[in-house]
């Protein structure tokens, strides 16, 4: 199956169906043989000591593609925060991704998932096109996250 977006314009309002890739543990040799070089949205995630799955963070990859991007982000030796690196040593990361085409799609979507888990501050704008996004998640996993 393809993890790939749709989409369905009506006017002013957009509708999204995100359908996710399975949930794997990352690491560098699952990313390099199992993620595409191509874009798209992604979510990760890390896992805390009770076995619970807590949002990491929420992106999109464009040029470099979802491979490189996710490699980058969860590999402890590519990271320049020391915080962060201790975390990607210490903790079991986890990612799921879609695809997408379009840059304007992923930055609605991308928008539409920080409005959602962080109101306070979704720290990113939508692409200005709908007045009203609505989106729809189809995941072969059923995911629990922690705030």
């Amino acid at each position: 199956m393809d993890y790939e977006m749709s989409t369905q314009n009506q006017g002013d309002t957009v509708f999204f169906s995100i359908y996710w890739s399975p949930l794997k543990k990352a690491d560098r040799w699952s990313i390099a043989t199992s993620i595409p070089a191509v874009g798209g949205v992604f979510e990760l995630y890390w896992m805390d000591d009770h076995q619970h799955l807590r949002l990491f963070t929420v992106g999109n990859a464009r040029y470099g593609g979802l491979r490189s991007e996710i490699r980058r982000l969860t590999d402890s030796e590519l990271a320049e925060d020391p915080k962060m690196a201790s975390l990607l040593a210490d903790k079991e990361i986890w990612y799921r991704y879609c695809i997408s085409n379009s840059s304007n799609d992923m930055t609605d979507v991308v928008w539409f998932f920080r409005k959602t888990y962080f109101p306070e501050n979704p720290a990113v704008s939508h692409s200005g096109r709908y007045k009203r996004i609505y989106l729809k998640e189809i995941s072969p996993d059923k995911v629990l996250w922690v705030p």
